[in-house]
């Protein structure tokens, strides 16, 4: 395999510190830029949401009917900026038959008639996200030597949206907050932890707090000491709190570049940062689902909820609307502000959506709570976890508490209509762990999906029986798309229309798992609503075992992070397209993103196409015998790959005993 020397540098030790000033590269100096600060806070009173004036423009909820007026009017501009990034990629990637650039001129003015590309990154902890960002670092452009035969950069600055949900949401919201920087910024070897303000310095787990220097000015006990006073604040406002709060809050502190985790950043606040609004990077989408008071199942009926930059809402019948979220604290009745002149905002605290994304997470705080864990966390903070787990009971710990704004919106079909607030939970915890619900709305017109799915779905070697006990764990089986799809089948899919999958004993025994894979080539079957072509990329050892536990591996060295990372880059080209038998991936990938856009414009498929369909799609071909053992073994030379094991801090504090309990509760959610 051909790596660059910066994605080699960026696994090998860390380069020791020097004294003596060196002149920085304009891509070193582009990354400090970029890491030197996050977009601008716009919360004067930090975690606490406050209540203000009403703006004249009365905030209202909308029907779910049409795309928002801000979307649209977004739209327009992305949509015009993704030209000339598709234009170059498309001729990188060596699709005989076809002139691309022709056909993009032909098309050009109709922006419709062009490819519309997302991505969703799956949930799965820090798995997730390491490998959700290792698929993105290999799409963007900005990542250097990803322009070069084989390496797909620019597919990311050819997109519409990027959705994110639980791991795959703190990425997503990591990246954005923090200005749109890059991955390679990120973890660039030249970026000092003084510099970076403790973005993605994973060595540390959340129940230290990082490092002392540059942005982060606690130590572990004046840390400890900010999660209780800022969420104390808020509940001293007036507003529920729950574990979610101090999940979110302390999760911050990896993933916002802003003194003690960015306490007064909003998700809304993404929607009002210039290089948005010119359209120069895809829309964020992060996916939580409800779940009703009371409840400890979350099935494919739950309503899903989707956050953009500038709402929160669902498409799905249960609710069909959205609500303002810059103003989403507020007391909402009939779809407006029950006094008419007050209105409350900075609820949407970015870490409290990325914390109600991942909030299965809460089962850690409260398991660390008991009494085998003693000394993990400060006495304030042991002591005001204990006082939310009583307050709401066990049942209850998974949830983050939202001010309602459906309260009396549309009562004969908005199942939360008479509730004051709404239980959002994380967003796999229905079974569709990636977030392609947003995608394959109808009204968004999607024409190709890169779905990375990071699941922990095999479990042979964590004491399940999946597909054997022999299997090895953590690695996905399919079962998020499959779910996905028997779900678009049912009343609540509300007309969504997604390709056909089979089950996931097909899947394990065709080996669908192991390798990308492409649903939904064959449109015949379709009449109405043509669904996106699905780009299945499951999580696999390329360089790197990145299979790693979701709750039993909480901290993550420089090397290890940055294995983790290359894992997935090497995933996502096929290892630059040196892998044996997947030469023509990156080829293939141009087809699977023109495929809706061909057929749209009556044009000729290309023989080159024909062939990537023949052999990436799945063809219908059905086993459903039971599965063999799955224990995938490393796929390209790792040679050059030198990982020293992290410490594993967490996981050598908590006893055995604690993590099976762990294990334990979340089977019970």
């Amino acid at each position: 395999m051909k790596q660059s020397a910066v994605w080699l540098a960026a696994v090998g030790a860390l380069v020791p510190g020097s004294a003596t000033p060196v002149e920085l590269s304009a891509r070193e100096v582009a990354a400090l830029e970029l890491l030197a600060r996050a977009a601008p806070a716009n919360q004067p009173n930090g975690y606490t949401p406050q209540t203000i004036t009403c703006p004249s423009a009365r905030p209202t909820i909308r029907s779910a009917a049409e795309l928002s007026q801000n979307e649209t009017e977004w739209l327009e501009v992305r949509r015009r900026a993704t030209v000339d990034p598709l234009r170059t990629l498309l001729a990188r990637l060596n699709i005989t038959g076809l002139d691309t650039d022709q056909y993009i001129n032909n098309n050009q003015n109709n922006a419709s008639a062009l490819p519309n590309i997302g991505i969703a990154a799956s949930g799965g902890g820090y798995r997730a996200m390491l490998n959700g960002a290792g698929i993105l670092q290999a799409f963007d452009s900005r990542t250097p030597g990803s322009e070069n035969a084989g390496h797909l950069g620019g597919l990311l600055q050819a997109s519409t949206y990027v959705a994110g949900l639980s791991g795959g949401s703190w990425l997503l919201s990591s990246l954005y907050v923090n200005n749109y920087t890059s991955v390679d910024a990120i973890i660039s070897q030249d970026t000092s932890a003084d510099d970076s303000g403790g973005v993605w310095q994973l060595g540390n787990s959340i129940f230290e707090g990082p490092e002392e220097g540059g942005l982060q000015i606690l130590n572990t006990a004046g840390y400890f000491a900010d999660l209780v006073d800022s969420v104390s604040a808020k509940r001293n406002a007036g507003f529920n709190t729950t574990l979610t709060d101090y999940w979110g809050r302390a999760l911050s502190y990896q993933m916002v570049n802003a003194t003690n985790g960015g306490p007064d950043y909003t998700w809304s606040s993404i929607a009002e940062q210039d290089w948005f609004t010119r359209g120069d990077a895809p829309m964020p989408l992060v996916v939580v689902d409800s779940r009703n008071p009371g409840e400890t199942i979350i099935s494919t009926n739950s309503t899903v909820f989707t956050v953009t930059p500038w709402e929160i809402g669902s498409d799905d019948p249960t609710l069909y609307a959205f609500a303002p979220l810059k103003y989403v604290g507020t007391n909402f009745t009939d779809g407006s502000p029950r006094n008419d002149e007050q209105c409350v905002v900075g609820f949407d605290n970015v870490g409290y959506v990325f914390g109600t994304s991942s909030s299965l997470f809460n089962a850690i705080l409260a398991t660390v709570n008991g009494t085998q864990t003693t000394g993990l966390l400060s006495s304030a903070l042991q002591a005001a976890l204990q006082g939310v787990l009583v307050a709401l009971g066990q049942d209850e710990e998974d949830i983050a508490d939202w001010v309602n704004p459906f309260f009396g919106y549309n009562n004969d079909t908005n199942v939360n209509h008479s509730d004051d607030t709404l239980t959002l939970v994380d967003g796999g915890l229905d079974g569709q762990n990636i977030p392609l619900h947003p995608l394959i709305q109808p009204n968004r017109n999607v024409d190709v999906i890169f779905a990375i799915d990071s699941s922990a779905d095999t479990n042979g070697t964590a004491g399940g029986n999946w597909p054997t006990p022999e299997s090895g764990a953590n690695w996905p089986d399919g079962t998020s798309i499959l779910t996905t799809y028997q779900r678009s089948q049912s009343d609540i899919g509300n007309g969504t229309a997604f390709p056909e999958v089979p089950s996931r004993n097909t899947i394990m025994n065709l080996g669908l798992a192991s390798k990308p894979t492409f649903f939904g080539c064959d449109t015949s079957n379709f009449t109405d609503q043509i669904p996106p072509l699905l780009v299945y990329m499951p999580n696999g050892p390329y360089v790197f075992n990145s299979n790693t536990s979701t709750f039993g591996k909480l901290d993550y060295n420089d090397t290890e992070r940055n294995a983790m990372v290359l894992n997935a880059y090497n995933m996502a080209t096929q290892g630059n397209g040196t892998l044996a038998g997947f030469e023509d991936w990156s080829t293939c990938v141009g087809c699977a993103i023109l495929s809706r856009s061909l057929e749209r414009t009556n044009t000729d498929v290309p023989e080159v196409c024909t062939q990537c369909f023949s052999k990436y799609c799945w063809n219908g071909t059905v086993d459903d015998s039971t599965p063999g053992t799955y224990d995938p073994a490393l796929k390209l030379p790792q040679d050059e790959v030198k990982v020293t094991s992290g410490s594993t801090k967490v996981v050598g504090s908590l006893s055995l005993a604690v993590l099976t309990a762990i294990t334990a509760g979340l089977a019970m959610l």
